[in-house]
C-alpha cells in the first residue's frame, strides 16, 4: 500500500511527512529541529517529503515539542533614529536566515537602568531565549549580570558585555575624520553640533571634536547642543546662522544637519559656499540632500547581522557565523563641503 497522502483540504501534518518518507514521527521531529542524530540518508527522505507535500512546521508546536522558541529578543531605546531602524533590519535579516523570530521591547528615551532590567524580564517571559542589548548606557550591574548568567545575551555593537570587546565603532575616529577633513580644507575652525548628552556616543565624538581642534593648536569654539532630531538641527542652524564668522560645522547626525542646512538657507547663508557641513550615518536621503550630504558612514546593518549571528551561536553553542563586519568608520565626501571663500 503507498502512502497516505493528507486531503487537499487540510494542511500536511508531521504524520503525513513520517509516513511519506516511511520514518517514524519522532524522526521527522529531529530532522526538522537540526538534531544531528540522523543518518543522512534518512535526514534527504524526511526532507523530500516535506518539500513534495509543503509541510511547514507550526511555531507553536514545535516550541512545546523540543523546548524551543526561537525567538531572539532586542531591547531598544524608543527612538525614530535611523540608527537604531537600520540596526533592526540587520537583526531582523540574520535571526530569518537562521529560522529565528525577533520581538523587541523599546523602552522611554533617558529611562532609568530598572526599566532596562524591566525589558530584559519582559522579554525572557515571551520566550526569548537570547537577548541583544541596543541600549546606548552601560549595563554592567550585578542585577543585569544575573539575567545574562541565565539568558545569553550581547550588545549591538560588542562580541560581548566586556566594555573592552572589539566589535564597536570608534566613536572618536568619526570625529576624527569630520573634523580633519574640514580643517584640511582650509577652514580655521570647525563649530560642533552636538547629540543628546545621555548617549555615549555624543560625549566621545565631543571629545575627540575638542582634542583634534587642540592636536591643531586651535581653541574650540563653544558646543552647540542637539537632540538628534532634524528640529534640534534647525534651533542649532539658526544659532550658527547668527554668527558670520562660522565657516564648517560637523553635526553629529545626518538628520540635525538636514535641519540646520534648511536654517541656514533661510537665513541666506549658503552650503557649502558659505559653511561647510559634515555630518554622521550616511543614512538613504544624505546622496539626495541639496546639497549632498558629506558624512561619515556607520555599518549599522552589518553590525545588526553580527549581533544576532553573535548571540545564535551562543545559544546553540557554537562558532559565530559568517564574517566579522568591518567596524571602520568611512568619510563619504559629497557637496556640502568646500574650502572656505578665502582659500578658493
Amino acid at each position: 500500500m503507498s502512502p497516505r497522502r493528507p486531503r487537499d483540504d487540510r494542511a500536511p501534518s508531521q504524520v503525513d511527512v513520517a509516513q511519506l518518507a516511511g520514518v517514524s514521527t519522532q524522526t521527522v521531529s529531529r530532522v526538522m529541529s537540526g538534531q544531528d542524530n540522523v543518518r543522512p540518508d534518512t535526514a534527504k527522505r524526511v526532507l523530500a517529503a516535506v518539500e513534495e507535500l509543503g509541510y511547514r512546521v507550526h511555531a507553536a508546536a514545535a516550541s512545546l515539542a523540543s523546548g524551543r522558541t526561537r525567538v531572539l529578543g532586542v531591547i531598544v531605546v524608543s527612538t525614530d533614529r535611523y540608527s537604531s531602524a537600520a540596526l533592526g533590519v540587520g537583526i531582523q535579516q540574520a535571526a530569518a536566515a537562521n529560522g529565528y523570530t525577533v520581538t523587541t521591547a523599546a523602552v522611554a528615551d533617558h529611562a532609568s537602568a530598572e526599566s532596562f532590567l524591566e525589558a530584559f524580564d519582559r522579554l525572557e517571559r515571551q520566550g526569548a531565549e537570547g537577548i541583544i542589548l541596543g541600549v546606548p548606557v552601560e549595563l554592567e550591574s550585578p542585577a543585569m549580570k544575573t539575567r545574562t548568567e541565565r539568558t545569553p545575551a550581547t550588545r549591538s555593537e560588542r562580541t560581548s558585555l566586556d566594555e573592552n570587546a572589539p566589535l564597536a565603532v570608534d566613536q572618536r575616529a568619526i570625529a576624527r575624520l569630520a573634523v580633519e577633513h574640514l580643517l584640511d580644507l582650509g577652514h580655521e575652525t570647525v563649530w560642533h553640533v552636538s547629540g543628546d548628552d545621555y548617549w555615549t556616543e555624543t560625549q566621545q565624538r565631543s571629545e575627540a571634536w575638542e582634542q583634534t581642534l587642540r592636536d591643531r593648536g586651535i581653541a574650540p569654539p563653544p558646543v552647540i547642543p542637539g537632540d538628534w532630531t532634524p528640529e534640534s538641527g534647525y534651533r542649532a542652524g539658526r544659532t550658527i546662522a547668527a554668527i558670520p564668522e562660522v565657516t564648517a560645522v560637523f553635526v553629529s547626525s545626518d538628520e540635525m544637519a538636514f535641519g540646520l542646512i534648511r536654517a541656514l538657507h533661510e537665513a541666506g547663508r549658503s552650503v557649502p559656499e558659505d559653511v561647510s557641513v559634515v555630518s554622521v550615518d550616511d543614512i538613504a536621503l544624505a546622496a539626495y540632500a541639496s546639497p549632498a550630504l558629506t558624512t561619515v558612514r556607520q555599518p549599522f546593518e552589518a553590525m545588526g547581522r553580527a549581533a544576532a549571528l553573535r548571540l545564535i551561536a551562543q545559544i546553540e553553542g557554537h562558532e559565530a557565523l559568517g564574517e566579522v563586519p568591518s567596524t571602520d568608520p568611512q568619510l563619504i565626501v559629497r557637496s556640502s563641503t568646500a574650502p572656505p571663500r578665502a582659500r578658493r
